[in-house]
């Protein structure tokens, strides 16, 4: 079955002549796949480019406007895939917007520093960024039922949502297909374009923080367990993030005193990742880990809706020195809504005392498996 992605809408809204949009996403998130399945729809002649392909990096080495309009030549879109291959792409792009009236384009790219540093000051006020994430429920959500969705969470729990494990039918086959990309494509951005050395270092790291995903990490703590400085750890969670592995969120404080905002949370953008990194795909009822790859796999989704339907909020976690927190935390405009998310809710959570007193006007709520598709969908 092939699932169609749920961005497509917003991507058809900002798509404007005289426009760069970025689509940005982890490798074999579908990229490609889902620009070639949309071209022929959009009614746009377009011409497709490879940034990987040597001969186009050649083209583009000359920036020249006669040079670009000989390129594009009658059609009204570019899309250029691995963009962030050809030297100097966004002085590029800002030539071809700028002198090639009715010009659309697209560029994709495997991680932030390919692109968004490729692009950054030149393309000001000229694009627009939109993420290509592994799938999402909601996505899902528009091919099956209520039960469907239900005999195959645990599934999406363990094995995660990238596209291609939906055409792999046995485990196997998905935990083969996981440990290769761990091993072969996780790290490749990494290493081909901020000169890391070391990936058992950066493997390591992970593997830590796959052991506790959602719980506050210390990077002090890191550096102690890895042999390896501070600055460097700094500087390797950084870089997960720019390549679509980790998600870092910050603690939520507004200067009360009891407010614990030192180390950050992590999650994992897939929970296939995560258990690939530990080698554990046991079912969830031989694991002590539920209640985390819960936490993540709703997290998550939650922030795949939130980017589908290009929402504003900013997204934090609570916590105080007396061990009171609030899993996840959402400020728009200055309005705050509280979420505890919960796997087995054996009894009824109340919001934490703390939090009620410092923010009386904060909505709560806690989302389970009883609730959570309203979340998320």
């Amino acid at each position: 079955m092939k699932y169609g992605r749920a961005i497509e809408t917003r991507l058809r809204k900002v798509l404007k002549p005289n426009k760069v949009i970025l689509l940005l996403g982890a490798r074999r998130t579908g990229k490609t796949w889902f620009l070639k399945e949309l071209l022929p729809r959009l009614e746009l002649p377009y011409l497709f480019l490879n940034g990987d392909d040597s001969s186009v990096q050649s083209v583009f080495s000359e920036r020249t406007v006669s040079n670009y309009k000989r390129l594009v030549g009658d059609a009204r879109l570019l899309v250029i895939d691995e963009a962030h291959r050809i030297p100097e792409i966004g002085w590029n792009l800002k030539l071809m917007v700028d002198e090639i009236e009715g010009l659309h384009i697209i560029a994709t790219g495997s991680s932030v520093f390919d692109l968004r540093a490729g692009t950054g000051e030149p393309l000001t006020g000229r694009k627009t960024e939109i993420m290509l994430y592994p799938f999402a429920q909601m996505e899902y959500s528009k091919y099956e039922t209520l039960a469907e969705t239900g005999a195959r969470l645990e599934e999406r729990i363990i094995y995660g949502n990238y596209p291609e494990l939906i055409h792999l039918s046995s485990n196997e086959e998905k935990e083969d297909y996981l440990r290769e990309m761990v091993s072969s494509y996780l790290l490749r951005d990494i290493l081909e374009f901020d000169g890391v050395r070391n990936s058992a270092r950066v493997n390591d790291l992970l593997r830590l923080i796959a052991f506790q995903p959602g719980k506050e990490v210390s990077n002090d703590e890191l550096s102690r367990s890895l042999g390896i400085s501070k600055n460097t750890v700094d500087r390797y969670l950084d870089l997960l993030q720019k390549v679509f592995v980790l998600v870092k969120i910050p603690g939520f404080s507004r200067n009360l005193r009891k407010e614990v905002t030192r180390h950050p949370k992590y999650y994992f953008v897939d929970n296939g990742v995560r258990n690939a990194l530990i080698n554990n795909f046991n079912p969830l009822s031989l694991r002590a880990d539920t209640g985390q790859l819960w936490e993540n796999h709703l997290i998550m989704e939650r922030i795949k809706y939130q980017s589908v339907k290009n929402l504003s909020q900013t997204n934090y976690f609570w916590r105080t020195y007396q061990q009171q927190e609030i899993d996840w935390l959402e400020e728009k405009n200055g309005q705050l809504s509280a979420f505890e998310i919960k796997w087995n809710e054996h009894k009824k959570v109340k919001i934490p005392s703390a939090f009620a007193q410092a923010y009386p006007d904060a909505t709560f709520e806690v989302i389970s498996r009883d609730n959570y598709l309203s979340w998320i969908t």
